[in-house]
């Protein structure tokens, strides 16, 4: 192909990628856009292979890459989702890594000057960096989302200072590198790289799992800065255009998540709150009293309801329980039951991670609302219904001294009546205790929340 027409497919992959980022904005339109998405990431790869000599090689890796992909896809889990999405972003830091080093090891093969100029460098280094800090990133927030490191936050004395310091030993051998004559630098490269990758994980374990819904997404961030930065070196369009959407998408839903829980996002970088969780107990010690009740209790209460709102949360992921919500809302629609679902955007592990188990199990989208949609509808609903939700449902976040104080929550506490689904009486995933379980208007329902459900259906 000719320089003009790989640069009109290229234009044409990135203007449908445009259009996959704009269909994945609605649930409506979410299919259109991955298909959007796909057509667009094909045309790009076929694009590369007419310009490439080496592309028995290429696709021989892509069979392979491809087919692992396709394997793993399909037998995961919704429930692990938030950490295969973490461990993807992890593959394209390393990527961007590996990229960096064999255009530092051969830049001709690359088309690039035999003694790289300081402009490549530069794209060199920052495309390595930020590649290096986001793979190991990206696997501490794999380990801790999949349950194989604890969710609490790693901290230790002088922790900062560290951090800081490796960063300027970080960014002194990246000046080294870059000012050096010699295009062959290895030792301040290495190291430059090495440190980066150490840098990641120094960054992410001091945070905790309630923060892990921003960590997705600014690593999808990182990882498209890191796409952008080699781009550049290679002085590929495709790899510009798409790394930036990537990048800035990715630092947009960063934002929105942290206006989510009303922190500031270098609170959440710097390390948040968050642990294991722990027994119920009140602020000053004290054993506070709940009242409980049975799943024929909660379908009596809410088969004599005129309204019911359904709160999803991640003991509904871990549960498999989306199926038999599913069924309970068409139940209780027969009953003549107005029934929707409350979302709020830090639900779960990931941004939009309720949206996609709703989904999964057809719930029509016009029953599933945000929370800025709903909440003013709390006040006047007979009965809401809280499945394995602990932190965005938590009163905590009204008052002033608490570490969730500001963070915008789902209003259930102003509903008629609460009923809480869990397994206990364990904090969530911020390490809090929750009022709302101990108010005279909420009953708990202990057990796995996908049995519950099943019990409240067939008490219907």
């Amino acid at each position: 192909m000719s320089a003009n027409l790989v640069a009109l497919a290229y234009l044409i992959a990135s203007v449908f990628f445009i259009l996959a980022l704009k269909g994945l904005s609605s649930p409506l339109s979410a299919r259109r856009g991955n298909l959007f998405g796909m057509l667009g990431m094909a045309i790009a790869v076929a694009t590369t292979l007419t310009i490439t000599e080496n592309w028995m090689l290429i696709l021989g890796c892509i069979a392979v890459g491809g087919t692992i992909g396709a394997i793993v896809a399909k037998r995961i889990q919704m429930t692990a989702m938030p950490e295969l999405v973490a461990f993807m972003h992890s593959l394209v830091g390393l990527a961007a890594v590996f990229i960096a080093v064999a255009a530092v090891n051969n830049p001709v093969s690359f088309g690039l000057p035999a003694i790289l100029p300081m402009g490549s460098k530069l794209e060199l280094f920052l495309g390595t960096f930020i590649g290096a800090m986001t793979w190991s990133g990206s696997v501490i927030a794999f380990l801790k989302l999949s349950g194989r490191m604890s969710g609490a936050p790693v901290t230790f004395a002088g922790q900062h200072v560290v951090n800081l310091v490796l960063a300027m030993v970080m960014i002194g051998f990246g000046l080294w590198f870059f000012f050096s004559g010699d295009t062959t630098n290895w030792t301040a490269f290495i190291a430059m790289t090495a440190i980066a990758f150490i840098l990641g994980f120094l960054i992410i374990i001091p945070i905790g799992g309630a923060d892990m819904p921003v960590v997705i997404s600014m690593l999808n961030s990182y990882s498209g800065w890191a796409a952008a930065g080699i781009g550049f070196s290679l002085g590929n369009p495709m790899l510009i255009i798409a790394g930036s959407l990537v990048g800035s998408s990715g630092a947009i839903l960063s934002y929105i998540m942290c206006k989510a829980m009303n922190r500031p996002f270098l609170s959440v970088i710097l390390g948040g709150f968050g642990n294991d969780g722990g027994t119920a107990v009140a602020g000053d010690g004290v054993q506070k009293t709940y009242r409980s009740g049975s799943a024929d209790d909660a379908a009596f209460l809410m088969g004599n309801a005129d309204s019911v709102i359904i709160v999803p949360g991640y003991g509904l992921a871990v549960a498999r329980a989306q199926h038999a919500v599913k069924e309970l809302a068409e139940v209780l629609h027969e009953k003549g039951v107005d029934v929707r679902f409350a979302i709020h955007p830090v639900a779960g592990r990931m941004p939009g991670h309720m949206n996609v188990l709703l989904a999964e199990a057809e719930i029509p989208y016009e029953q599933v609302l945000e929370m800025d949609e709903i909440n003013s509808d709390f006040s006047n609903t007979d009965v809401v219904l809280v499945l394995g939700a602990n932190d965005v449902v938590n009163p905590a976040a009204n008052t002033p001294g608490s570490p969730i104080y500001g963070m915008p929550i789902l209003d259930a506490h102003k509903a008629r009546t609460v009923i809480v689904v869990k397994r206990s009486m364990a904090a969530g995933y911020a390490g809090l205790d929750n009022e709302l379980f101990y108010m005279d208007k909420t009953m708990m329902v202990f057990g796995d929340a996908k049995k519950v459900v099943e019990g409240m259906v067939k008490a219907l």
